[in-house]
């Protein structure tokens, strides 16, 4: 990276540019080029689309190999501030195609979108400052894409309780009596260059979301009026995604919020992926049917992915017939007759129903190992 700045030393450079030179992915050519920002080792401008360029030291930065993916034998760079944006390494390959280890260590498995790996499809959307909106099921891995695509998030977790105080900041009690206005997550996304997830957006008021519109248009700035009127600009980097659950209970999507998001993302569930990380098979045709029936009409819930992976992790624990009872537990109470009627097709059993307390047992059968039960086709181990 540096070395393709240092050969053109009066050029401009966007994220596109440099990418198809050098043959690696948007997201990892953005990171790397960050990356020299932060040490002073390229300058960077650009009033929409982000455009690097070198200065004095970046001839010196392309005659040493510092930036390194995890693993290799050159060391994480470490922020020199606490106010410094997290550290993002490049990569060799030129598409992330493989899982992803998100912050909290879960994997992430990539999928298409518009020819692209999706993690690689919403870092180009970022470059070129194009917000999103992902809407669909809970539990479909909306949240889990956009840590995945952006190691350097903050999150919002919406409903009907959002504050612009939650979003912007407010006063809070110091240790010595005083108050002191602390900073949200919004002002923090703007000044550090972060990337920010509204997640649940359509669950907040149109009046909190209001105080989030400034930042995305082309001010790109926020007045606290909280605090002294000050105005907060967004720093190159600010980005703001979004999550919308269209089913849930009053989650409203309002003309006002979509129109800030030019793209918006249909996510559903990967049944395919489910068989790959081994979910029973049984059950992933059970979820892929009743996904069928909701979008004719003539249901409101499925398993996704979430409760997929929930039911693997049960069986592993308590057994099939716990963790199939479970699965016809969590569905709403107004949908759970025609789950319950799919599982018991798909196993072969007369009865299934919400795993429930019974009778009181001895003390010598407390402890007894979990039964995969009588009519239960175990899956192999």
């Amino acid at each position: 990276m540096a070395r393709l700045l240092a050969d053109r030393p009066t050029d401009t450079l966007t994220i596109g540019d440099m990418a198809r030179q050098l043959g690696h992915s948007h997201g990892a050519v953005r990171n790397a080029a960050l990356t020299l920002v932060r040490r002073g080792e390229a300058d960077q401008g650009g009033t929409g689309q982000p455009e690097f360029r070198a200065n004095a030291k970046t001839a010196a930065a392309a005659q040493t190999a510092v930036i390194s993916p995890p693993g290799t034998h050159a060391p994480r760079a470490q922020p020199t501030t606490a106010t410094a944006r997290t550290t993002i390494t490049a990569t060799t390959a030129p598409k992330q195609t493989g899982p992803i280890r998100r912050a909290g260590g879960q994997l992430y498995h990539p999928r298409e979108l518009a020819d692209l790996p999706d993690v690689e499809a919403l870092n180009r959307l970022r470059d070129a400052d194009v917000p999103v909106l992902l809407y669909g099921p809970p539990g479909t891995g909306k949240t889990s894409l956009v840590e995945a695509a952006f190691p350097d998030l903050l999150t919002v977790a919406g409903d009907g309780d959002t504050t612009v105080g939650d979003l912007i900041g407010e006063y809070t009690q110091a240790d010595g009596g005083g108050y002191v206005f602390q900073y949200g997550p919004l002002v923090t996304a703007m000044t550090e260059g972060r990337a920010l997830l509204i997640d649940d957006a359509t669950l907040i008021s149109p009046k909190v979301l209001a105080a989030l519109y400034p930042a995305m248009d082309g001010r790109r700035q926020i007045q606290v009026k909280a605090h002294k009127g000050e105005t907060i600009k967004a720093e190159p980097g600010f980005y703001v995604v979004a999550g919308h659950n269209p089913g849930v209970h009053g989650a409203v999507l309002t003309e006002a919020l979509s129109s800030r998001f030019s793209v918006q993302i249909q996510i559903g569930t990967d049944y395919d992926l489910a068989k790959a990380l081994r979910i029973d098979a049984r059950v992933v045709r059970v979820a892929r049917n009743l996904a069928r029936q909701i979008e004719l009409g003539e249901l409101g819930w499925a398993p996704q992915l979430r409760e997929l992976l929930s039911y693997q992790k049960t069986e592993a624990v308590l057994g099939t017939n716990a963790a199939l009872a479970n699965l016809v537990g969590i569905a709403p109470v107004e949908d759970r007759d025609i789950v319950a009627a799919a599982v018991i097709k798909a196993v072969g059993v007369k009865k299934i129903a919400p795993l429930t307390l019974g009778k009181q047992l001895p003390a010598s059968a407390a402890r007894q190992p979990p039964s995969t039960g009588a009519g239960y086709r175990g899956r192999p181990r």
